[in-house]
């Protein structure tokens, strides 16, 4: 976790949505979260974030889902499928570029195991990465089979870790050391969670305030160390379709620039967004627009706790990451206060 004092980031972002009891996407019903590190703390900081839905069972094999591309710079496995037929099959893996392909090959495995899929012949593995060769050595592909074998068998309904752990040990974003965040928002009767691995480049902004990182000037390579890509995993259990997920899912990158993302040519912006709900008749769309603005919100929050929760990270070729600090939010338009989520009891917040 990372060293600062009390940061009320729902007042310091001006939210009008309640958070949810744990402020995390596991606050929708049945959505569980795992992670592995891998790292040696020097050359290697990579790892696995697995988001598990529970609703996916032996009389359950898909949920309703789409995909949201930003821009394309990157991969999602199974995104082709998803944006097709509007069903997820698996739990979604995030990981690092090169470690992507096997991942999926271990969730298929992890899968296959499963009961209900003794007769399976074919499976859609979803999979999403970012690229952490900035701090950590990818082309030797440090994440194995065993790691997201682990990630999906130790997830829980706990509140997720955040920051330089799992799929986020090795990212970088907005300038700051970026990883894993998590947050979620009632939108009505309903609640929407968000789970992001960020690595994307921009000047981070609060509420119109640029807040530059440390020792900027001082990096040859500043523009590399900022990032690149972002992956945005929105779950909720309101009994949208497939359709309206894919609207809430542009809601998520989108909210990417309420924090100053610049979406450049080498990012790969995605967000995939599916519902737990049991199926049942789909709300009209003009009632979406509290949905739509959770969505937003969570995302929103949740960038921002991967880089408060971030610590500084050292790693390939001696570069640094520098975690983003009380101090460089002290001069924000909206300083830490009294809590306006009761129900966040963790240190830090």
């Amino acid at each position: 976790m990372a060293d600062h004092p009390d940061v009320d980031v729902h007042a310091l972002l001006a939210h009008t949505c309640p958070a949810g009891a744990t402020d995390s996407i596991t606050d929708v019903d049945g959505v569980e979260v795992g992670q592995t590190t891998v790292t040696d703390g020097r050359e290697i900081h990579s790892g696995v974030t697995a988001v598990v839905p529970r609703q996916l069972d032996e009389s359950r094999k898909s949920l309703p889902c789409n995909v949201f591309v930003g821009n394309g710079h990157g991969k999602l496995i199974g995104a082709t499928q998803i944006s097709e037929l509007g069903d997820l099959e698996t739990p979604i893996v995030l990981t690092s570029t090169l470690s992507a392909f096997r991942a999926a090959d271990a969730l298929v495995t992890w899968m296959l195991r499963r009961p209900g899929h003794e007769a399976t012949i074919s499976l859609n593995p979803v999979v999403g990465e970012c690229n952490d060769g900035w701090l950590s050595d990818i082309r030797t592909r440090p994440v194995r089979e065993e790691h997201v074998l682990a990630a999906l068998d130790n997830a829980t309904g706990s509140r997720p870790e955040e920051g330089a752990v799992g799929a986020g040990t090795g990212m970088r974003a907005l300038g700051f050391k970026g990883g894993i965040g998590t947050a979620s928002r009632a939108g009505g009767d309903h609640v929407v969670g968000v789970l992001v691995q960020t690595n994307f480049s921009g000047t981070l902004t609060i509420r119109g305030r640029a807040i530059e990182p440390p020792a900027a000037a001082e990096q040859s390579d500043h523009l590399e160390a900022q990032g690149n890509s972002c992956m945005i995993v929105v779950a909720t259990d309101a009994p949208v379709d497939a359709r309206q997920l894919g609207r809430m899912a542009r809601r998520a990158v989108y909210a990417m620039g309420r924090l100053g993302a610049d979406y450049r040519h080498g990012s790969g912006d995605y967000a995939i967004a599916f519902s737990s709900a049991e199926p049942t008749a789909a709300p009209p769309d003009p009632t979406l627009d509290a949905l739509f603005t959770a969505t937003i919100e969570a995302t929103e929050a949740a960038i921002l706790h991967s880089l408060l929760q971030a610590r500084t990270t050292t790693g390939r070729a001696g570069r640094t990451a520098y975690g983003l600090t009380a101090a460089d939010l002290a001069a924000s338009p909206a300083s830490a206060g009294p809590r306006s989520n009761p129900g966040r009891t963790r240190r830090g917040w």
